[in-house]
This record gives C-alpha cells, sequence and structure tokens, in this order.
C-alpha cells in the first residue's frame, strides 16, 4: 500500500515544471508564455477547484469511490505533469480495509484504483490528479497507482481474475499515454527509489502479468468508452 505520510506536504506545492516555465516566462519577458502558464496555474490557487465531472471514471466499468482529498492533490495531467509509468502496489488487506485508508484523511495515502481478487475495479483518484502513492514525489506526478487485494506472502490472493482485470487496466493506461509495454515503464512499490516497501512481493509473477498486458493491448481496436486523459 501507498507509504503512509510520505509526500503529502511537498505534493502540495506547484510543480516543478510549473517553477521554471514561469521563470523563463519572466526572464524573457514573454507575455504569451506567462498567459498561458497563469491560465494552468489559476485554479490551484486557495479556494478554486478545476472542475470535474462528478463520479467520471478513467476506465469503463470501475466504480467510483473518492479518496480523500487529503490524500491527493489537484492536477492537469499529462498537460502539467507527463505520465510514463504505472506503479503496482498490494494492499496488504482486504479491498474494503484499503477503501477505508483511502478515505481516511490521517491515512496521507492513496493508489488511483484498486483491483479486488474477483477482477472488479474500484477507482478513488482521477488521472488527471497526483494520488500520493508511491512515496517518491517525482513517481507520485509520473505514474498511476493500481494496488491489488491481498498480502504480499499469500500467492492464492492473486487470482486470475485479478491478473486479467488489472491486465486490461494497465494496458488502457499505457494506450492513453502512449507508454511502451514494459517493464521500465511498470514497476513495482518495490522499485520506487527510497522506499521502503517490498511490494507486489515474490509471488507477484511478472512474467504472467506483462504478457498479459501485451495480449490485453493487442486486442483494443477501439476505444473502450473511457474518457479521454482530458475528460473532467
Amino acid at each position: 500500500m501507498g507509504a503512509k505520510g510520505a509526500s503529502e506536504d511537498g505534493d502540495r506545492r506547484i510543480g516543478r515544471r510549473a517553477l521554471i516555465v514561469g521563470g523563463l516566462a519572466a526572464a524573457a519577458g514573454t507575455a504569451a508564455l506567462a498567459r498561458d502558464e497563469l491560465a494552468r496555474l489559476w485554479w490551484r490557487l486557495p479556494g478554486v477547484d478545476k472542475p470535474r465531472t462528478p463520479g467520471a471514471v478513467d476506465f469503463a466499468g470501475a466504480r467510483w469511490v473518492a479518496a480523500s482529498d487529503a490524500n491527493w492533490r489537484g492536477a492537469d495531467r499529462p498537460d502539467d505533469f507527463g505520465i510514463d509509468m504505472v506503479v503496482v502496489h498490494v494492499t496488504q488487506g482486504s479491498l474494503d480495509s484499503a477503501v477505508r485508508a483511502f478515505q481516511d484523511p490521517g491515512h496521507k495515502a492513496a493508489a488511483h484504483y484498486i483491483v479486488g481478487k474477483d477482477g472488479r475495479i474500484t477507482q478513488m483518484i482521477r488521472e488527471l490528479d497526483v494520488a500520493y502513492h508511491a512515496g517518491n514525489r517525482d513517481y507520485n506526478e509520473r505514474s498511476v497507482g493500481i494496488e491489488h487485494e491481498g498480502f504480499v506472502d499469500r500467492p492464492e490472493d492473486f487470482t486470475a481474475e485479478m491478473y486479467a482485470a488489472s491486465a486490461r487496466l494497465t494496458a488502457g493506461i499505457c494506450a492513453r499515454y502512449g507508454m511502451p509495454v514494459d517493464r521500465k515503464h511498470i514497476i513495482g512499490h518495490v522499485e520506487v527509489p527510497g522506499t521502503d516497501h517490498t511490494d507486489p512481493g515474490p509471488h507477484w509473477d511478472w512474467d504472467r502479468y506483462m504478457e498479459l498486458v501485451r495480449r490485453a493491448g493487442t486486442v483494443r481496436a477501439a476505444p473502450s468508452g473511457s474518457p479521454s486523459p482530458t475528460a473532467r
């Protein structure tokens, strides 16, 4: 599960890209660039929320359950932060316990999705937004986090239904953001620099999972009906 309290404070600051672009605009005196950047940043001011469609999901068929807004921050990905990774997690508990944790403002962490043992998918944070799931600010900004119901030391928790559903989810994310389907772009929480987590653990079958993601990607002949990355 995402590292508790690992990045909530740092993630509330404006991203490095915004600061760099703003600095360049000031130095160059380029009014058009400054206006463009202000258009991206106005909604980050206190009390301003970027419009969203209540209950909208990025994966067709997912159920929406909102995470506490203390466990993520609003963004406009991939426009402000490019998405080039999927991070695979394991909840170390039941799906219901993970949902409760992500709804708890004191938890200070949450992932975008949870995949159950039965293959059902719950989305708790929009892909547009930055979830506090990886314990590393840069990785949070660049990635989509997917939790999987179960325990790292129980291989029986990683069911065929879970693998198949998660693979379809990851294939869709890769297609949306033009990500290669490989282990440089689909990683485990344990591979995030600075983390003390071990998930998804030694029983997660990476070869099986990556093959399923590739197969799911090849059958995506047409959009599944999921909103585009710019859908609100």
